[in-house]
């Protein structure tokens, strides 16, 4: 979202600059009036591109909530189950053609019964602020056995992203 504030920023300067230049340049009008007819329309379309940047910032907190509430449904529909964070290594985040960021999920079962495992896992930006969020169900990692899964992001994802075990569950 910074990016597009920042982009609606240089846009609103260079129009300004090119409407500064015009008013310099035209026979027709005077200078002021065209100037304060292009500061009218740049501050406009300022007030436009931070309402829309405002839209997609609280999309994007919609999204996140939403599926957390989602992960935090499926977590509690475990009845019985363990916390098993310690069982799961997650591999690097890659980008698919998408957008949608995927990351490998490696859950070892230390235990002695074939187990099942719930694990969730959150999409964060560099600062560690949530993107989105998802919960992917391991079935059947045989005892002393290792299972893979990936985990892949519902939407897609921009800049660095890094993925986090928020949530890890063995039934």
């Amino acid at each position: 979202m910074n990016l597009q504030i920042r982009s609606a920023a240089l846009l609103g300067a260079a129009a300004l600059l090119g409407g500064a230049a015009l008013a310099g340049c035209s026979s027709d009008s005077s200078p002021s009036s065209v100037a304060s007819s292009a500061a009218a329309a740049i501050g406009s379309k300022a007030s436009e591109l931070a309402s829309s940047a405002g839209a997609l910032a609280s999309s994007a907190a919609s999204a996140v909530a939403s599926a957390e509430a989602a992960a935090s449904s499926a977590v509690a529909d475990v009845t019985g189950g363990l916390d098993a964070a310690g069982d799961v290594k997650l591999g690097t985040p890659v980008t698919s053609s998408d957008g949608k960021v995927e990351v490998p999920i490696t859950v070892a079962n230390g235990q002695g019964d074939p187990q099942k495992y719930l694990v969730q896992v959150d999409f964060q930006d560099a600062s560690g602020n949530r993107l989105d969020t998802v919960v992917v169900t391991v079935p059947e990692v045989p005892a002393g056995g290792t299972a893979q899964a990936t985990a892949t992001s519902n939407r897609s994802l921009s800049g660095q992203v890094k993925a986090v075990v928020s949530r890890a569950v063995r039934y």
